[in-house]
């Protein structure tokens, strides 16, 4: 991966963000875009025509870490310039009234909603699934779905309920693609070093071999409330990303054999490029810094 980093002054960009977001900047936020630090260190994409989307998980909370998480998403846009957004679900904690809708996405996110970034959302067990009819949310009425950006075919399910129906569709989804790469994401991770939760194994054995049959790639999950990057496991390469605003601090298990790399110490999103043969990501955190980067080349593997 180019190794430049590029490093933004962010104080004033923090400031923006809010007032974007149609928050009154008082001196207290002041204080606090201070705090959550004065740059960002995000590399820009290398391809010129490459898939370039951001991953969000467990984000929905109205709160102060999912506004200044959010901020930081916004920054880095204007260094990695993503097209998109995949979320992978508890995209609403509690109440989902239209003002809620307003208070835990549009607002926090209203700087990428203006710049047309789209959202492409999967549920999670705090989501309603009335959700998939929010406009915004990319659902199109549908509990699962599949899209196409170029040669990447993404797979968004519903790991709440993988029932018989969703099975027959996946497998033949799955089947009739011949996109160079395929990417599912979805709420529960089957393979998780997490304290609190773990490992979803009766998920697993439903939907792994058929991610096997099928030579998928990468797969995205949440739930649990940290970032943890997954050793590949039978040839597919896992993240778990479900800290955008949500935190479980201290919950991946140290002595884990799956973990790659674990971040469970502050909020964090990712940005992802696919350029040809080659997927290369970055995790930030809420704060800004650059946790976790690297390659995966399409034959499998990490570096």
């Amino acid at each position: 991966m180019k190794k430049l980093s590029v490093r933004i002054v962010v104080v004033l960009g923090a400031l923006l963000a809010l007032a974007a977001a149609g928050q009154a900047v008082t001196a207290q936020q002041r204080a606090q875009a201070s705090s959550i630090g004065v740059a960002i260190d995000v590399e820009p994409p290398i391809g010129q025509d490459s898939v370039k989307f951001l991953v969000i998980g467990d984000s929905g909370t109205g709160d102060r870490a999912e506004t200044e998480t959010a901020a930081q998403m916004w920054r880095a846009h204007s260094v990695f310039p993503y097209d998109f957004a995949i979320m992978l679900g508890d995209n609403l904690y509690g109440s989902e009234r239209p003002q809620d809708f307003a208070a835990k996405f549009e607002r926090p996110y209203k700087p990428l909603l203006d710049a047309k970034v789209a959202f492409y959302a999967a549920l999670g067990n705090h989501d309603d699934p009335n959700q998939r009819f929010y406009k915004n949310f990319g659902m199109n009425g549908k509990r699962y779905y599949t899209y196409q950006k170029k040669d990447v075919r993404f797979f968004a399910l519903d790991s709440n309920y993988m029932d018989q129906d969703q099975q027959r569709w996946l497998d033949e989804e799955l089947s009739k693609s011949n996109s160079k790469w395929k990417i599912a994401y979805f709420h529960h991770p089957i393979y998780s070093s997490g304290g609190r939760h773990g490992s979803e194994v009766d998920l697993r054995s439903i939907v792994e071999p058929m991610f096997i049959k099928y030579n998928l790639n990468v797969v995205f999950a949440g739930h649990e409330h940290f970032y943890e990057r997954l050793k590949p496991q039978r040839g597919i390469n896992y993240f778990t990303a479900g800290g955008s605003a949500k935190l479980r601090s201290g919950d991946i298990v140290g002595s884990s054999a799956l973990t790659a790399k674990g971040f469970d110490t502050e909020q964090s999103f990712m940005v992802v490029e696919i350029d040809g043969d080659v997927l290369r990501f970055q995790t930030i955190s809420r704060r800004g810094k650059r946790v976790d980067s690297g390659e995966i080349r399409r034959s499998g593997g990490t570096s």
